[in-house]
């Protein structure tokens, strides 16, 4: 006999656990179930210790460019610790509490379809439980990190972000495959907890990819600064270790071989869709679960299976994902409730028009909605502005050697913005007031008497409306 629950979720990461409050508070039972720690890798081996290790970094940064302060060499040690108290030393039984509280079922062990509405659950002593859906399954097992097919890559035991952000020794030599997110903000953190030689190989030849120039720019100058070297243009052709703790050495496409203590792997991630018995109700394994913006899977019948944050592949970022769920779990309780399901807050339209994003590094890079390049492609009629932070009286406060820089995208027939980006030093605070004027397309006429104060870096905004022309 099958346990029966109106909703079962799959996954307890960040949106997974977002659907639990929802559905309950619209009457529904739930059942969260979870293979391996409770809050997911977000909160042990992702965003949360990955920030907890950028911190120290961060702040060093902030020394060296104020006057009259002494930078004193980091205690790794202290760092490590903090990181191991911010990710609850691996322990979730404060998140399952949180779970049990709401109240949900949390059902510890591997979940996977068995058909309709039917969740089969190994536990981790090998029994299975069968686990039935009255209204909705929600499927939000996250994503997996992708190791490139390189000969002898697997072979060498490479690095991925979860032990990156679990470091217990940091390698004297890292070798670093990739230029995007993980792998800036990683390098610039391991480098400043003491790898004496840190080097990125970068496939292309810019860092920051999907945002605007001139962000992986600054960052690659802020990189070179503090002596990680960046190679551009190179990619890796063969990997060897011979011992399974010894010297790696990357064969590159370009220049003499790398040897490396560690090499860490972050050139993008997949959605985990593995072994989730997603051909017992007709859909691949092998790509996102696509839905539409209900969060409801468009090629199964009978509309009860639901899929949130990156399973879905819209868009691979933590708050998102939780943005997804809340749409998802109000969703789901209104149809079970015969209750209008079609209320503005009840469909996602973040994800089409960019979602927020910073990039922890030193400087910090904040983006939203559209870039330049991606704006044009989609037929709006663009005009730019840019203005240099480092000019704005906040920011000569915070220091000397100010290097930022700021760009919007305005929709010309509309006059509203598209995107806009921020790079420079504390800079993080000023995003969400761009996803404010960007998601609620505020009119630049309006937005002009939103009076920034004095004298802080969100001056920044008067500096680009008047660029403009305002």
């Amino acid at each position: 006999m099958a346990d029966e629950f109106d909703v079962i979720v799959i996954g307890a990461g960040p949106a997974g656990q977002s659907i639990a409050p929802r559905v309950v508070r619209g009457g529904l039972s739930a059942a969260v179930v979870e293979e391996e720690l409770a809050g997911g890798d977000c909160a042990y081996y992702a965003c949360i210790p990955s920030k907890a290790l950028l911190r120290p970094v961060d702040l060093a940064g902030d020394v060296r460019r104020v006057p009259g302060m002494t930078l004193e060499p980091l205690e790794v040690a202290a760092v490590l610790a903090r990181r191991d108290e911010a990710v609850s030393y691996l322990d979730d039984a404060k998140q399952v509490k949180g779970i049990c509280s709401v109240p949900a079922e949390f059902v510890r062990g591997h979940g996977r379809l068995r058909g309709p509405k039917q969740v089969e659950v190994t536990t981790r002593d090998g029994s299975i439980r069968l686990l039935r859906a009255r209204h909705a399954v929600v499927l939000a097992t996250g994503s997996r990190p992708v190791i490139p097919p390189i000969p002898g890559l697997a072979e060498a035991s490479p690095w991925v972000s979860r032990d990156a952000t679990s470091v217990k020794n940091v390698p004297k030599r890292l070798g670093v495959l990739g230029g995007g997110v993980v792998a800036c903000e990683m390098a610039q953190a391991l480098h400043g907890l003491g790898a004496e030689q840190t080097t990125m190989l970068v496939r292309g030849h810019v860092l920051l990819g999907r945002m605007e120039p001139f962000a992986g720019e600054l960052v690659a100058a802020s990189l070179a600064d503090v002596g990680v070297e960046v190679r551009m243009g190179v990619t890796v052709t063969k990997v060897e270790r011979p011992a399974p703790k010894g010297t790696v050495t990357l064969h590159l496409s370009k220049g003499s071989p790398l040897e490396v203590d560690e090499v860490l792997v972050a050139t993008g991630r997949r959605s985990a869709t593995g072994d989730l018995g997603l051909e017992t109700v007709g859909l691949p394994d092998t790509e996102p679960v696509r839905v539409d913006d209900s969060m409801r899977a468009t090629s199964v019948s009978g509309g009860w299976l639901y899929a949130v944050g990156d399973v879905n592949g819209r868009n691979l970022l933590t708050h998102m994902g939780k943005y997804q769920a809340r749409i998802c779990g109000d969703v789901i309780a209104a149809r079970a409730k015969g209750k209008p399901d079609d209320l503005p807050a009840m469909r996602d339209v973040a994800d089409g028009r960019g979602a927020p994003q910073v990039v922890f590094t030193d400087p910090q890079v904040c983006v939203v909605g559209l870039t330049e390049a991606a704006a044009k492609a989609h037929g709006f009629d663009v005009r730019v502005v840019e203005y240099d932070i480092g000019q704005v009286s906040g920011a000569y406060l915070l220091g000397d050697n100010y290097r930022g820089r700021a760009k919007a995208v305005v929709d010309e027939r509309q006059r509203v913005l598209l995107g806009v980006s921020f790079v420079g030093p504390d800079v993080t605070e000023l995003l969400h007031s761009a996803t404010i004027a960007v998601s609620a397309k505020v009119p630049l006429d309006r937005l002009w008497h939103a009076v920034p104060t004095f004298p802080t870096v969100s001056e920044i905004w008067l500096r680009l409306l008047e660029e403009y022309g305002l």
